[in-house]
């Protein structure tokens, strides 16, 4: 876990330790509930590794149950004592929408004189789990990404009373504050402008199977393609640059006619280029390509990335300024709706004669 120390004009991040020791009677408690040593209780909510799964779900279903509280600091939380402290879950920090989304959380903290107390679940429940139990009495409130695990398991680890914000997590049973980027939306939003620049055989690269932001975006380029009459082709990726070359190398090993590569990130947008650039094809003349987060490097790298922008820092800015409107005393339960801008650059350059070109990278154009 990471504290994220924000205060008037200056914030910073450094390392810091787990769970802080719990109090003897309280661990007793969840003892006596679960049915197992004080000793068990302990090794499951410090994150032990030896511990039976059945053991871990009884522990942690008992602390639930009990609205389990780990320290004395924790306890005055329960009688609404401000810590002035944001806690934030993500799912990962690799990469620069990661990087500008904590920029944006970073600032606002440090314009609302707040601290910000920052976790990776790497799509692990239990992981998010022990890391939500952790900021118990430490937090006025949470920012939690999950576009991999269920927003309903993983917020049921929180006190009653501990407002927790979603941003692009599942709103079964959240009534609570969210803000969601639509992908659909920014996809789709991509693909016809692809096809308005003459292009017909669009290749998607995703992300990971189980991401909804990912599964979003392949909704909205498979619309964006059915709107057209033309036929889809989905390359699984993950998110990373690496993604973009693997999935040039499998179109190139197999001599597939395409003049599109829609990514689902920028990072595999431009892992794409790099490949495309390397096999000798010229990017837009023998292939566009586009992708979505409009990150820093989209608008550095040449010709410029065609991307979607979903503003990260501006999506951190608002989590953390809403957070701390909360605790303040201002309810807030709305879902603010983001819908990504498109913002055009040299690497979807249209073609002159979209009808008659021959559709294979390095044919006749």
């Amino acid at each position: 876990m990471f504290p994220v120390t924000g205060y008037k004009g200056q914030a910073g991040i450094a390392r810091a330790a787990g769970e802080d020791a719990l109090a003897e009677a309280t661990i007793r408690d969840v003892a006596r509930e679960a049915a197992v040593s004080v000793a068990s209780v302990s090794r499951v909510l410090s994150g032990g590794a030896n511990v039976r799964p059945a053991m871990r779900a009884r522990v942690q279903e008992a602390a639930t149950r009990l609205g389990y509280v780990p320290h004395a600091g924790a306890r005055m939380l329960s009688r609404r004592a401000r810590t002035f402290t944001i806690g934030v879950i993500l799912p990962d920090m690799h990469g620069e929408f990661f990087s500008e989304l904590l920029r944006g959380m970073d600032e606002a903290a440090s314009d609302e004189g707040l601290q910000l107390l920052l976790s990776t679940m790497h799509a692990d429940p239990d992981r998010a789990a022990r890391a939500l139990r952790s900021m118990r009495g430490r937090v006025d409130g949470v920012a939690v990404m999950t576009p991999q695990v269920d927003a309903d398991v993983l917020l049921s680890h929180l006190p009653a009373g501990v407002p927790a914000l979603l941003i692009n997590g599942a709103r079964e049973s959240h009534a609570g504050p969210a803000i969601h980027v639509d992908g659909e939306a920014g996809a789709l939003a991509a693909v016809r402008h692809l096809i308005a620049g003459g292009r017909r055989r669009i290749v998607h690269v995703a992300g990971p199977a189980d991401n909804r932001d990912a599964i979003a975006r392949v909704t909205g380029y498979s619309r964006g393609l059915a709107e057209a009459g033309l036929t889809p082709r989905v390359l699984p990726g993950s998110f990373r640059q690496e993604a973009g070359g693997r999935a040039v190398a499998a179109l190139l090993a197999e001599d597939a006619a395409f003049d599109a590569i829609f990514a689902a990130n920028d990072q595999t947008a431009i892992g794409a280029m790099l490949a495309l650039r390397e096999a000798g094809l010229d990017v837009p003349g023998d292939v566009a390509v586009a992708g979505f987060d409009d990150i820093p490097l989209a608008a550095l790298i040449v010709p410029g990335l065609t991307t979607m922008r979903a503003d990260a820092a501006g999506i951190g800015t608002a989590a953390v300024r809403r957070l701390a409107a909360i605790a303040g005393g201002r309810p807030d339960d709305a879902v603010s709706r983001v819908v990504p801008v498109l913002v055009p650059r040299g690497s979807t350059d249209p073609i002159a004669d979209p009808e008659n070109r021959d559709i294979t990278p390095g044919g006749p154009s």
